[in-house]
C-alpha cells in the first residue's frame, strides 16, 4: 500500500481547518507550537503512518498551503 507524506507552508495556511476536517484518516491537527500571521494555530501533520497520499487536503485548501508526496513500498523478494 502506498504511504504519503505532506508539508504545509505555514506561511501560508491561515489555519481554516479545512484540511483537519475532512481528512477521513486522521492524519492532520492543529499546532501546538506555530501560529498563523492571523494568530490562529496552522496545520499539522500528526500522523504520518496513516497518511495514504489521497491528496484531500491539498484539495481542500483554498491558500494552497499543502503539498501531497506518495510513497510506494518496495516488495521484499
Amino acid at each position: 500500500m502506498a504511504k504519503g507524506g505532506i508539508v504545509i507552508n505555514n506561511a501560508l495556511c491561515k489555519g481554516c481547518g479545512l484540511c483537519i476536517i475532512n481528512c477521513k484518516r486522521g492524519c492532520l491537527g492543529f499546532s501546538k507550537d506555530e501560529k498563523s500571521s492571523f494568530g490562529t494555530p496552522v496545520a499539522a501533520f500528526e500522523n504520518p503512518d496513516k497518511c495514504i497520499a489521497c491528496c484531500v487536503c491539498a484539495w481542500m485548501c483554498p491558500d494552497f498551503a499543502i503539498d501531497v508526496y506518495k510513497f510506494v513500498e518496495e516488495e521484499s523478494s
